[in-house]
């Protein structure tokens, strides 16, 4: 049944990553038997036809999908799903059921089918599960001419909030930037053309030099007048804003290199005590 001549493949899940995955498998010569959305007579229609299933929906309907692929009579068949919020356990009940059963993935943004279609390709991939679930995992890896990522299941959370941390909180913080623009009377369209340049070139440094070695600014230089300076004019914005700036800041003086005198000083007036 999982031999390369009899794999045949089922995605659960309509949405932006389904959409994406089910052209891009296709086009490598993957052989993809149907694309279906999460409801119960789909599983039930597909499950005796597919050796391999990737199930691909939000977060909270992997289990009931799980499940009702279970009681549908699946065995013997390679499951994955696809969601970073949860490890290989949400699967359990398909594990129970003599299924080989894995998560996979994508270190990506998928915003739209469109845009997934064009940055999947190449992309990281994290995986774990069991043997023949991880082995289906670098091959469609593989595929998609991508990098693997091995995680360890009991540490699935902590991938996953760094993966949130790298991208969500990315956006977060400039949200932030742009409604302080906002308050100092520059419109947001313009703000967020006026910062991306600068943005560009900070992801870029961070990828090429590494955080250490890219961050500038008043806590890498210590200049601890200029940050109480800041934090006397965020009062301005909204209060999470300023706890963002105080959190990020005392983050970022863990790294910044400064002796210790610099960022006692940098500490005491984040946090208000200088």
């Amino acid at each position: 049944m999982n031999s390369e001549q009899s794999t045949t493949v089922a995605i659960i899940g309509t949405g932006r990553l389904g959409q994406a995955l089910g052209v891009l498998l296709l086009r490598s010569g993957v052989p993809i038997i149907t694309v279906e959305g999460r409801s119960s007579t789909s599983v039930l229609k597909l499950a005796p036809g597919a050796s391999h299933i990737l199930i691909a929906v939000r977060d909270g309907a992997i289990p009931q999908v799980a499940s009702d692929l279970a009681a549908a009579g699946l065995r013997d068949a390679t499951v994955l799903h696809t969601s970073a919020a949860a490890g290989p356990e949400a699967l359990a009940i398909l594990r129970s059921a003599g299924n080989s059963i894995g998560v996979l993935h994508p270190l990506q943004t998928v915003p739209s089918a469109e845009r997934g279609i064009e940055t999947l390709p190449g992309a990281t991939w994290a995986y774990a599960g069991d043997e023949r679930a991880t082995a289906w995992s670098q091959s469609l890896v593989a595929r998609l001419q991508g990098k693997t990522l091995a995680v360890d299941p009991a540490h699935w959370p902590l991938y996953h909030a760094a993966a949130v941390m790298a991208c969500n909180y990315q956006v977060t913080l400039v949200d932030a930037a742009l409604e302080l623009m906002e308050i100092a009377g520059i419109e947001r369209a313009d703000g967020l053309d006026a910062l991306s340049a600068m943005l560009r070139a900070t992801t870029e440094n961070i990828l090429t030099l590494g955080p250490e070695a890219a961050l500038t600014g008043p806590v890498k230089r210590g200049d601890f007048q200029t940050i109480r300076a800041h934090l006397d004019s965020l009062s301005a914005a909204r209060p999470e804003t300023k706890r963002l700036y105080v959190a990020a800041g005392l983050r970022t003086v863990a790294f910044a290199g400064l002796s210790l005198a610099s960022a006692s000083k940098v500490t005491a007036s984040l946090e208000g005590t200088a």
